[in-house]
């Protein structure tokens, strides 16, 4: 990477209103999976359970953001980055899910807030990302319709406890993922699979997350407030009508199904005739009761998939093909690098009129990076973000609606069924020392937003 190149990129160019960020979540990060009264969730006890993470690994210590949390934020004020987003953990608040409240987990959020607030970082916080309490799985989890109202309830103690310091709000964490994972496929916590667990919980998780903004709306006055999804750019392997129609499914499914419910369009059942079976669990009033005019929705965008008919592939009659397959560029997690493919993701989200502000709240990539003389030389990982962001600014420049970037992720963490083998750390972590460094993609960064005119 020479100068010039460097030049052609400038924070300047975003615009003085741009948010810039980095993003976290509770799980993968805190460690200290039973400090203080904090309660079991599913992936504590998923990862328990042999042969779910890779190589054995769990998350009892993961970087010990519990403890190093002082040390932490100091290293994002270093980083010049002016926004953290990071999740609560449900069972540090709530134990068992529901009340009573544990007020030694309260305490430690609104510590790490105001720490934020005295460095002059604006805390983003997620209120649910993926670490639902065991004890509530044991009813059912996201199954139950009574997880709205265990959701509600906890969303409500969050707005109360935090409400007071904290203006930006997320209320759910990418809901294709963790209800696709972990309740169709079986791979994530809590490990469940088939089709009518998979139904439920997605229509439960979308009740929940109206359910919570409304909460938040009601509590926090001035509150931004806003929600995340996984989003994928999808392309057919050939344009023969088979494979374009097969991409027109895989896209509906990842990209579609939970965000249409909340703007008030209702579930794409036309697109994907598999959603039709939601009707038995849809009640009335629950179509209303799925949408919400939120402030702004966070779009996590890492690569695009391509994809092929297949006759063989229940409910979608679709397959991907993988990037192996296709021989190109890929990270640790086998995703193609694909910067066009976050263009096309604002390009097309921007077609949905009653979205007021789209935020690109995780974008990254894990390579296998390793400590040489006391650096880490993540070129790849550099280039990575800097192609990522020249795409963002074309999109800009076109005209379509993005406000803000959040980089996949502060510090190197538990990767769920990667555990710690995919490393997509702006800071390398020593798991044996808890020893940070900052790498080079970090430096860069830290310097490409001390930029000014």
């Amino acid at each position: 990477m020479n100068k010039t190149e460097n030049a052609l990129l400038n924070k300047e160019q975003f615009g003085d209103d741009f948010l810039w960020g980095v993003s976290t979540a509770a799980f993968q990060i805190e460690g200290a999976h039973d400090a203080d009264g904090k309660g079991a969730s599913i992936w504590d006890v998923f990862t328990s359970q042999k042969g779910k993470i890779k190589n054995g690994h769990h998350a009892i210590s993961a970087c010990d953001f519990y403890n190093y949390y002082k040390n932490d934020i100091e290293l994002i004020r270093e980083l010049n980055i002016p926004n953290f987003r990071f999740s609560i953990s449900w069972t540090r608040i709530m134990p068992t899910g529901v009340h009573p409240v544990n007020q030694s987990g309260v305490d430690y959020y609104n510590k790490i807030i105001d720490f934020l607030l005295e460095c002059n970082i604006e805390p983003w916080v997620t209120i649910y990302h993926w670490d639902l309490p065991h004890a509530l799985e044991v009813k059912g989890g996201w199954t139950n319709r009574e997880s709205v109202s265990w959701f509600s309830a906890y969303t409500e103690v969050c707005a109360q406890h935090f409400g007071d310091k904290v203006k930006n709000w997320m209320v759910i964490n990418e809901p294709s993922v963790f209800t696709g994972a972990g309740y169709f496929l079986g791979i994530h916590a809590p490990g469940k699979k088939g089709l009518t667990n998979y139904l439920k919980a997605m229509h439960h998780v979308t009740l929940s997350t109206a359910a919570g903004a409304k909460i938040l709306r009601n509590k926090v006055p001035g509150a931004n407030i806003g929600t995340t999804f996984s989003c994928t750019h999808i392309e057919p392997e050939t344009e023969k009508k088979k494979d374009v129609e097969a991409a027109k499914r895989v896209d509906t499914l990842l990209n579609r199904t939970f965000i249409e419910p909340i703007l008030g369009l209702g579930y794409p059942k036309k697109d994907l005739a598999v959603l039709k079976k939601l009707k038995k669990y849809i009640l009335e009033d629950d179509l209303n009761n799925m949408a919400f005019d939120f402030d702004f929705i966070g779009l996590q965008c890492y690569t695009r998939e391509v994809v092929k008919s297949s006759l063989l592939t229940p409910y979608i009659g679709a397959e991907l093909v993988s990037a192996e397959k296709r021989n190109v560029i890929a990270t640790e997690m086998g995703w193609e690098v694909y910067p066009p493919a976050l263009y096309h993701t604002i390009k097309r989200f921007n077609e949905y009129k009653n979205i007021k502000k789209i935020i690109i709240t995780e974008n990254g990539a894990a390579f296998p990076d390793v400590v040489k003389n006391g650096k880490v030389y993540d070129i790849r990982r550099t280039q990575y973000i800097r192609d990522h962001l020249e795409q963002l600014l074309k999109a800009k420049q076109d005209g379509y609606n993005v406000d803000g970037y959040f980089v996949w992720s502060l510090t190197d963490n538990f990767e769920w069924a990667e555990g710690y083998n995919a490393r997509f750390g702006l800071i390398h972590i020593d798991f044996e020392t808890q020893k940070r460094t900052i790498k080079q993609s970090g430096l860069w960064f830290r310097d490409f937003l001390a930029q000014t005119n």
